[in-house]
């Protein structure tokens, strides 16, 4: 082999290995696309305000249930933490039902005193927990109204006074 042919395949041999990893890594295990941003984005939305839409829409496609909006500079967002976070329990139950990734700020706004004050005291800093867009648990618990009351008044003694903080 002379010296040109000898860069040319160690050159390409590079290329593969340097490449493949990163294709393997960006890819769906099982080789399906992933959703389109527009549906989830659609999806996420309805979250917010629309049971039957979230109804149909997973009815039609089911994983959405796991999907994640991407709103920019790092503020991801769940169609389950939409609910959260302006206060529809019935979307949130709804999305429970089926299987969604409940979190701090969703039982929050439901009111589940029982699960949220023991994580809190396990983890004192998550006080200051950011959700999508910057809303705190202050914020949820206050959209969960009388049912989050007591939450409320707990995140307010440990020194929680924000109900969003800028995402940076």
């Amino acid at each position: 082999m002379n010296r040109k042919n000898f860069l040319k395949s160690s050159a390409l041999g590079l290329a593969v290995v340097t490449l493949a990893p990163v294709k393997l890594l960006t890819r769906p295990f099982d080789g399906s696309e992933p959703l389109k941003a527009e549906l989830v984005k659609e999806f996420v939305g309805a979250g917010h305000k629309d049971l039957d839409k979230v109804k149909q829409m997973l009815a039609e496609t089911p994983n959405l249930i796991y999907s994640r909006y991407d709103w920019g500079n790092g503020d991801f967002e769940e169609a389950i933490e939409g609910a959260g976070h302006v206060g529809d329990e019935d979307i949130a139950n709804y999305l429970i039902e089926q299987g969604a990734r409940v979190n701090l700020f969703v039982l929050t706004m439901l009111g589940k005193t029982e699960l949220v004050k023991p994580v809190l005291e396990q983890y004192p800093a998550l006080i200051n927990a950011k959700g999508a867009h910057g809303f705190t648990l202050l914020h949820h618990a206050e959209r969960g109204g009388d049912k989050a009351k007591e939450l409320y008044d707990y995140v307010q003694s440990k020194g929680l006074t924000e109900k969003q903080i800028k995402i940076k």
